[in-house]
Order: structure tokens, then sequence, then C-alpha cells
């Protein structure tokens, strides 16, 4: 498995995160109007991003953009259906987390829902509290929002 630091114009990353626009709205687009948090998933500030390769084909992805000063968010996370419970989603925000500590950010913040189990299990196993909803995702109830921080590790 190879772990590729690349940013938000790579092709890859484009087309993972079109796979896992696909598979939210499979698993929850019935329940939850997505449209208005595309203007919040748009990948042209990403500088950082990672692209997870399984002999030359792409598994997963993710990346880290910057909120403000010392906080860092964590986006578009996502690991093909048939390579997830292999930890890759865990070595991916890992590494994500190692590369925000290197950019000098105090705090990793994160928005996910309630109805994404498996992605809030992986958040909390690596140390992601849940906190009040932050801008833009303060009237939001279906969103839930974590953060880590990243100088106690």
């Amino acid at each position: 498995m190879d772990f590729i630091r690349t940013d938000g114009r790579n092709k890859d990353f484009i087309e993972n995160c079109r796979l896992l626009d696909i598979d939210l709205d499979r698993r929850v687009g019935k329940m939850i109007k997505r449209d208005k948090y595309k203007k919040y998933n748009q990948l042209d500030e990403i500088k950082e991003a990672i692209v997870v390769y399984e002999n030359d084909k792409v598994v997963g992805g993710g990346s880290i953009r910057k909120y403000d000063e010392e906080n860092i968010e964590l986006k578009r996370v996502f690991v093909h259906t048939e390579y997830q419970g292999r930890g890759i989603g865990s070595k991916l925000v890992a590494l994500l987390i190692e590369w925000a500590m290197e950019l000098g950010y105090k705090r990793m913040i994160l928005e996910t829902g309630e109805l994404l189990a498996e992605s809030c299990a992986v958040y909390k196993k690596l140390g992601f509290d849940i906190i009040p909803n932050y801008a833009p995702y303060v009237n939001m109830p279906e969103s839930l929002c974590m953060a880590k921080d990243l100088r106690g590790r």
C-alpha cells in the first residue's frame, strides 16, 4: 500500500472525491439533503492531500485544509468500499494528522455525521472528541463535528 502526498488538483484525488460523493448519496442521501454541503467541499483550496494506491490502483484518499491559524480541517476522507475494514482509513488519517503537525497546526477539526458510524468509530479511535458544531455547520443538526488536539501527541 502506497500513501502518496499530493494536492487537490491531483486527478486520482478528484476521482476519489467523486466516488465519495456517490457513496454518501447512496448511504445518507435519502435522509439528508446533501446539496447544501457542496460549497464546503470544493477542492480548489486543498493544498495537502494523500492518495492511497495498491498496485497502482487508487483505493482511497483524504486531505487537510487550513481553517484558521491554529486549526486545520480534515476533508474528503474515503476508502473504497471493497478496501474498508483493513485499517487503511486509520492509517490515512494518522498520516494526515502527522502532516498537519509538520505544518504547525494545534488542532484538527472535522465534520461528519452520526449516520456514518464507521467513520465516527475511526475518528474516536484516533483521539477525536465530539465538539459543538463549528461554522459553517452550526445550524446543521445532521452534522457531527469533532476535534483532536495536536499538541499533546
